[in-house]
């Protein structure tokens, strides 16, 4: 007992300097401010559980606080005065706004689980017999030391909001008077963050950094000047290769900056939405073909105005072109070399204007006022009509409304590819039998042209009455179909069924081509014939080549597809026979990739490891490696020879050397 007065008197004297620093309300310093208030908190939290007497010695010598406390036990009498009793928490009134959320939240902490207080408590109790082994002979400089913006500080600071929440828990047993004080000095929506700057909150919208939804206004200008076309070249990409938008606007971007492909799988996967190589490369393909479409548009108008047969008209519809065969299909009757196109003679005779006045006001017009005997195509009201026809057919395949409903319609019926033998196949088989049995006959046998072509007709046995729904067919079978054509051996043909072209003159004559007032029968007559006309030698030709092409380039390009796959599991074969591989591809930032392969090349486990991120983080990965190779029985390490390679290599040789693996003998 003897020993413990200097401790008395050093505490008596530190209380009354906590108190006093209250009074004076230090706010120079957040840090001096919460220190005085820690030590106050804590001698409370000391002394308001022990407000009862203890029973025996033993527990005051447990709880040292007991014996500190004695000059406090006049305060016990007030204990009726329950004005006097909220002293304390009105104390803690200007720190309340100061550090709100932390304390919330280990208030939060310690009603979920009593564990962390019982720490911070003890962690205090054992810096408090720290100070009491030293005696009385601490100072101010010790007081300084804790006063200062320091990790000690941070520790006390810890303590005191473990000794606010003890109170709390204890005021709310003790009285509701109390209980119901603390709360609201806690509702602050001040965000303070001790010793640090507060977190800044970032907005998240779809039209993120990562995410534009339009190229740069200097770059979208460039492009649109470079292509010069009618369609927006972002959103017919989007819809060509079914990618977001935002996607598409970065890879054009990154692609104006010449970046290639692998690079930008590898270090630009936020850009691109992390898409494989493989869909990057098909939004290129896509890319580039618009380009050269928009390219040959350009030719194509040039070439036309040269020679003086391009109206603004024509021009839109060669500017609305979305692939080359609409293109083609526009430009054909203009093609330097054809014949002059049915239209094109009508127009030259000035039945244009007869046409437009069909459409347009079909009730002035007098077919009898274009006749003019003696000239070819005007001689007669049935030749001016026909000429009428030609030019109505022409505008009609011509319109991008309507090859949209046409595609929409073969789309929602059963179009069949079919292919049958040729007649000029046919007829050489013939020959050549003949002149096999002559040449029997007369005792000559030459192998010639007739052999090979016979021996061609056999390998297209089973494509010599095939049909098959385009939308079912296999991409061999296309090819093998494309072959036997090239070859003057098989002919092909698409079979699109009558109920298009019965729905397509339907919706011709009742929506998009119907005469704007009254038209007389004669009138409709005309506008029938010209549907039907340009179906059958406009449209239905188009849609052909359309379908064809589609059905090569799927042909073709899973052709590469099935290459690449046959390729890459000749390049799997394992290098070393009879034992599992674990192949490693070097890598910092992004991890090393691990594949493990089978004695027959399959892939057993794919995983990612990062070696080279700090020593705790390389034991926990190599406790993954061990489990690897003792799961898969692997003995042998591949690794690859680019960055961090030599990192891995010292890796891999430490676990080597350390036996880390036993009982398996593993080498690199």
């Amino acid at each position: 007992m003897g020993r413990l007065s200097p401790n008395k008197r050093s505490e008596m004297m530190r209380r009354p300097r906590a108190t006093t620093a209250k009074a004076v309300k230090y706010t120079d310093s957040d840090v001096s401010f919460s220190q005085t208030v820690s030590s106050d908190d804590e001698d409370n939290e000391e002394w308001r559980p022990l407000e009862p007497k203890p029973k025996d010695a033993a527990a005051g010598q447990k709880k040292r606080s007991v014996k500190p406390k004695e000059p406090k036990a006049p305060k016990q009498p007030k204990a009726p005065k329950q004005p006097k009793a909220p002293k304390v928490p009105k104390d803690a009134k200007p720190r309340a706004p100061r550090k709100p959320a932390a304390k919330a939240q280990a208030a939060k902490v310690l009603q979920d689980s009593g564990a962390s207080g019982l720490a911070g408590t003890k962690r205090k109790r054992k810096d408090d017999k720290a100070g009491e082994d030293k005696g009385g002979k601490q100072t101010e400089e010790e007081m300084a030391e804790e006063s200062g913006p320091s990790t000690r500080m941070k520790e006390e600071r810890v303590s005191f909001i473990v000794s606010d929440a003890h109170q709390t828990d204890r005021w709310a047993g003790e009285g509701s008077s109390l209980a119901g004080l603390k709360p609201k000095k806690e509702e602050v929506e001040e965000d303070f963050t001790f010793d640090m700057p507060c977190v800044k909150k970032q907005k998240t919208t779809g039209a993120c950094m990562r995410q534009p939804t339009a190229l740069p206004s200097s770059q979208a200008q460039a492009l649109r000047n470079e292509l010069d076309m009618s369609w927006d070249l972002i959103e017919l990409l989007s819809t060509l290769t079914c990618v977001e938008r935002w996607v598409c606007v970065n890879i054009i971007k990154l692609l104006r900056e010449e970046n290639t492909v692998p690079f930008m799988v590898r270090y630009r996967k936020e850009m691109i939405n992390h898409m494989d190589a493989d869909a990057v490369r098909d939004v290129q393909l896509v890319y580039e073909e618009l380009r050269t479409l928009a390219k040959k548009t350009q030719s194509v108008v040039q070439t036309m105005k040269k020679d003086g047969v391009l109206t603004p008209e024509l021009e839109q519809n060669l500017r609305s072109c979305r692939s080359a065969d609409e293109l083609d299909h526009v430009y054909s009757p203009y093609k330097k070399g054809s014949k002059l196109a049915k239209a094109r003679r009508a127009k030259a005779l000035g039945l244009e204007v007869a046409a437009s006045a069909l459409m347009d006001a079909p009730h002035t017009l007098d077919l009898n006022a274009f006749v003019k005997s003696g000239t070819e195509g005007l001689s007669s009201v049935k030749e001016v009509a026909t000429g009428v026809e030609h030019i109505l057919a022409d505008m009609i395949a011509k319109d991008p409304e309507t090859l949209t409903h046409v595609k929409t319609l073969c789309e929602n019926n059963f179009v069949t590819i079919q292919s049958s033998v040729s007649k000029s196949a046919l007829k050489e088989k013939g020959k050549g039998q003949s002149g096999q049995s002559g040449q029997s006959v007369q005792g000559h046998s030459k192998p010639g042209a007739h052999q090979n072509k016979s021996k061609d007709l056999d390998k297209f046995q089973l494509y010599s009455e095939f049909t098959c729904n385009v939308q079912r067919i296999q991409p061999h079978q296309t090819l093998a179909i494309n072959r036997g054509e090239s070859l003057k051996i098989l002919t092909v043909k698409m079979n699109i069924p009558d109920r298009v072209k019965s729905d397509f003159t339907r919706w011709c004559i009742n929506n998009r081509w119907k005469p704007r007032t009254f038209a007389r029968e004669e009138h409709h007559v005309i506008i029938r014939n010209a549907v039907e006309d340009s179906f059958k030698r406009l449209i239905l030709p188009f849609l052909t080549r359309s379908y064809r092409t589609k059905l090569t380039s799927a042909a073709e390009k899973e052709s590469i597809a099935m290459f690449v796959r046959n390729l890459r599991q000749r390049l799997l074969m394992c290098p070393v026979r009879g034992c599992v591989i674990m192949g490693v591809d070097p890598g910092f930032r992004h991890g090393c990739k691990l594949a493990v392969l089978s004695p027959t090349g399959q892939i057993l486990h794919t995983d990612v490891v990062y070696l080279h991120t700090g020593n705790l983080n390389q034991q926990r990965e190599a406790d993954k490696l061990r489990h690897l190779m003792m799961k898969y029985g692997c003995t042998r390490v591949v690794i690859g020879n680019g960055t961090a390679c030599r990192e891995t290599e010292s890796f891999f040789a430490d676990l080597i050397s350390r036996r880390y693996c036993h009982p398996l003998d593993v080498s690199y």
